[in-house]
């Protein structure tokens, strides 16, 4: 069953995380069907905190929806050993219906592959008497091939010098051309089999089913001669037995063209348009083969299906969004840029926490919430209002809040105490991972903006973190995709910001935004604490002023 992927924004928060457990939960009960929650990036120390309490796994990390080759329906054609004969090779493309075929060691590596066009140049090419030797041909393949039995001699022996001789001629001109070591296909005439073992023959067929008789086999006993009986006649042996030649023989191993299960199909793509060649192996990532792929597959890529929760932004989303299938958003954001190919269920409230619309999509369905569930859902609603001190709180996100802490058997105070205790541990944390603890990116008109948060209970330790952030801000500009970066270092507790900024006319910016009068670098914003509703649209406002 194709499973749909519920999945929040990078840099993921409480809400993000909680909303997507939550949500595909609740889509698998209303459905039955197979919803993965899955995550954008790393989880920051309070949303760990907050899956520990319940007992809960972290979803699954998406770093990219950009389909890999995992994603196409590619041929588990089985490969074969370089043993096997030429014949036994074109049987198995033929019913397979493929026309390459992978060449595999014990361990299921490639040694080489072998094509349907590598197999009829080297039958229908003129071949040296030699040509079976050269190739160091088992004798269980000769056998094989020309549906005999080997009387005389072991299978696994290997005709290796000599070459091919059909004795049509009497004894006495058969002693001019027999070698030692070659291998000679005749019929039933006692005499012919006697001279070919007396001429130290490597190995002798006899045709038509002719019975050996005892003296024969003996005598090829102790001269060491193989020999092989086969019901078809002289002719048929002499015009099949090139294809009893191993396949490792003719296959192809230098420059091969393979590719990993987790290759991007766009730069598969790119590489197999290059290249006149029909089919193409698999391997996975201990470069052992999985099965193989043609130009037609690549056409063929189901887009993987995703519910997007907690942003409804491209900037915003995982890697890759574009070559997905969006078939839901859940938010409480502005309303922004994310393109689906037909209508969808959208659903998109002026409230402070996407999971507080979860929450509510569970009443509406009539599906009791679980404990686990509920504690996961008032975690996030905590989290998004810091605990309902945010202006984008609202009345709804408070009593559902307390509804579910009450399922959770939850006390609101205590728990939201420890665990914002638990995510504003910055000090042990680089400048970087605090910086991306809780990022998102913006555009507003012609730039690019970055606004990241992180929180504390204290004032202390947000002024350890501004020590630190600022050169890291100004070395980081010039690498980033953003031609301005602020930072906001929000006191739960007293219920402000401090506003860092780096880049052109931040500054102005700022100023204008909050009509205040900052330093060069940093402002404090009393009663300031949201993003989303206090900063954001201030901030493109004044940009948009410029």
């Amino acid at each position: 069953m194709k499973s749909t992927i519920v999945i929040g924004h990078k840099n993921p928060d409480t809400d993000s995380i909680c909303s997507a457990i939550c949500y595909a939960d609740l889509k698998s009960k209303l459905t039955g069907e197979n919803y993965i929650p899955c995550r954008a990036g790393e989880i920051n120390s309070e949303t760990e905190f907050v899956l520990k309490k319940f007992d809960v796994e972290p979803p699954r990390l998406i770093e990219s929806l950009e389909p890999t080759l995992a994603d196409v329906q590619f041929r588990e054609v089985g490969g074969i050993s370089p043993e096997i004969s030429l014949k036994r090779a074109w049987e198995h493309m033929r019913d397979q219906n493929i026309q390459t075929v992978p060449i595999l060691t014990k361990r299921g590596k490639i040694r080489g592959i072998v094509t349907l066009g590598d197999q009829a140049r080297f039958y229908m090419e003129d071949q040296d008497p030699d040509a079976l030797s050269k190739a160091n041909t088992p004798y269980k393949n000769i056998a094989d091939t020309l549906q005999g039995e080997i009387v005389v001699g072991n299978p696994e022996d290997k005709f290796s010098k000599g070459k091919v001789v059909v004795a049509a001629a009497n004894p006495d001109v058969m002693e001019e051309y027999i070698e030692e070591g070659d291998l000679v296909l005749l019929g039933n005439r006692y005499e012919s089999q006697l001279c070919a073992i007396e001429m130290n023959a490597g190995c002798i067929i006899i045709g038509l089913g002719a019975k050996v008789t005892k003296t024969i086999t003996k005598i090829a006993e102790e001269a060491g001669c193989t020999v092989i009986v086969s019901p078809l006649d002289t002719y048929t042996c002499a015009k099949l037995i090139n294809q009893a030649v191993p396949v490792g023989h003719i296959m192809r191993k230098e420059n091969l063209i393979t590719f990993n299960i987790e290759d991007l199909v766009s730069d598969v793509k790119t590489t197999v348009s290059k290249h006149r060649i029909r089919y193409f192996p698999i391997l996975d990532n201990e470069h052992r083969y999985v099965g193989i792929i043609s130009q037609r597959n690549l056409l063929d890529v189901e887009r993987q299906q995703v519910i997007l929760v907690d942003h409804n932004e491209r900037g915003q989303a995982v890697d890759g969004i574009r070559s997905a299938e969006v078939v839901e958003i859940i938010d409480h954001h502005r309303i922004d840029s994310v393109e689906t190919m037909s209508p969808i269920y959208f659903r998109n409230q002026p409230l402070g926490c996407t999971a507080t619309i979860i929450a509510l999509m569970y009443r509406e369905s009539n599906i009791s919430i679980p404990p686990v569930i509920a504690g996961l859902l008032c975690s996030a609603i905590i989290s998004d209002t810091l605990m309902f001190r945010s202006p984008t709180c609202t009345t709804i996100d408070e009593s559902t809040a307390r509804y579910l802490a009450n399922t959770a058997k939850l006390d609101i105070v205590d728990y939201a105490t420890a665990m914002f205790n638990a995510g504003s541990k910055l000090s042990r944390r680089s400048a970087d991972e605090i910086f991306h603890i809780d990022c998102k990116r913006f555009k507003a008109e012609q730039f690019s903006i970055t606004v990241s948060q992180v929180t504390s209970v204290s004032k202390r330790e947000l002024g350890k973190v501004k020590a630190k952030m600022l050169p890291y801000m100004e070395e980081l500009l010039p690498k980033s995709d953003s031609d301005m970066l602020f930072m906001m270092l929000t006191n739960i507790i007293e219920e402000s910001t401090e506003m860092l900024f780096v880049g052109q006319s931040t500054k102005t910016i700022i100023e204008t935004a909050f009509d205040t009068e900052a330093s060069e670098s940093s402002v404090i914003l009393e009663g300031v604490v949201s993003r989303k509703k206090q900063v954001l649209s201030p901030l493109i406002r004044a940009i948009e002023a410029l």
